[in-house]
């Protein structure tokens, strides 16, 4: 190991370090994957490294969605995968270049360096390139599961890399936990890093669960489904007569749901992995559960709520959690006939009912 103390990475989140790119060039070998990282550093990295045919990783449809546009823009050539996991890809890579973003989560980070090493060739590396000012979590990371880690002496940059040597069992990070039903028996349910309330049932999503009334049969579309609690919970409640849709646009999270929904004895769901509702037809649904993420100035609620009332039945009801009540009202005043708002740990849930 090279260097005691790393250093700062002053260059903002949508753009790469200068000090970076002399290590990148000189170390990354053919084939290479870059491993998540926002949509403008993957396409950054193919264009000032420069990669030829590189397969840039997203968990996230949305994500992979812009990657493409940004590669179209740049008329530059690569592949765009997705998948759950990054170990679905080949395991024949020489190079994983792995761009953290600065808010992501601490088990997301071990999850993905540790399927790294499975994509890697013997003697492959994998390069870490953070932001962190003080970074205190890759290097015993990395050290446990690579062996050792080098961090070149660069000036105002994080960068750390790591060769693949021998062999380790792959490893599942996951977390399980349980969810009093007042239907009938308690639920078990497996989450991942990189889907939404990672090892808990968030309580906005417990108010809305809790708050939403089902009627024998319903159909529901669960929006934005995470792993799954929401739909299965408003399902089992439903009866045999209902059936559950579970979407998201992430790739883990639909896994996940499909997982919850079978060992919790839910028997008529379906799951669509999809960044926009095409295929679902039209006015099909009675009851659409909304727990959307809140940044990016709402778009993301709104995007939802235009979602929701598009797949709604005349008469049908969008249930939704916030702690924005305001704003959602207004929203859901433009295409709702009525709502309604109930405040449960320390959240709103808010029901608007489509015009018959």
């Amino acid at each position: 190991m090279k260097g005691s103390k790393l250093r700062s990475n002053q260059a903002p989140d949508g753009k790469l370090a200068e000090a970076w790119l002399p290590v990148l060039q000189a170390k990354a070998r053919l084939p290479v994957c870059v491993a998540l990282g926002s949509p403008r550093q993957a396409v950054e990295l193919v264009e000032t490294i420069p990669l030829d045919q590189p397969v840039l990783y997203q968990m996230d449809l949305h994500q992979a969605d812009s990657t493409r546009q940004l590669l179209k823009e740049r008329n530059f050539t690569a592949t765009v995968a997705t998948h759950a996991d990054l170990w679905d890809l080949p395991s024949d890579f020489q190079t994983v270049i792995y761009p953290v973003e600065s808010r992501g989560e601490r088990m997301l980070k071990l999850d993905v360096i540790e399927q790294a090493f499975h994509i890697l060739k013997p003697g492959g590396i994998l390069i870490v390139l953070s932001r962190q000012e003080s970074e205190q979590f890759f290097p015993a990371a990395l050290k446990k599961i690579y062996g050792r880690f080098h961090i070149p002496d660069i000036a105002d940059a994080t960068l750390l890399w790591s060769l693949r040597t021998g062999d380790r069992p792959r490893r599942r990070h996951e977390l399980i936990f349980q969810v009093s039903n007042p239907d009938g028996p308690s639920l078990r349910f497996v989450s991942r890093p990189g889907v939404f309330s990672y090892g808990r049932f968030d309580n906005g999503a417990r108010a809305l669960v809790e708050t939403t009334i089902i009627n024998p049969g319903d159909r529901i579309l669960d929006l934005g489904c995470g792993c799954g609690t929401n739909g299965i919970l408003c399902g089992l409640r439903g009866g045999a007569g209902s059936h559950v849709t579970f979407v998201d646009s992430n790739c883990r999270a639909t896994t996940l749901a499909e997982m919850n929904a079978t060992a919790n004895g839910l028997t008529s769901f379906d799951v669509k992995t999809c960044s926009r509702l095409d295929g679902l037809a039209e006015k099909s649904f009675d009851i659409v559960l909304a727990n959307p993420p809140y940044y990016a100035n709402l778009s993301i609620a709104e995007s939802f709520i235009a979602s929701a009332r598009a797949m709604l039945k005349p008469g049908g009801r969008l249930w939704l959690v916030t702690k924005q009540p305001h704003e959602i009202a207004k929203m859901l005043a433009e295409r709702f006939v009525s709502t309604e708002a109930v405040e449960r740990r320390g959240y709103v849930v808010m029901c608007a009912t489509a015009r018959i």
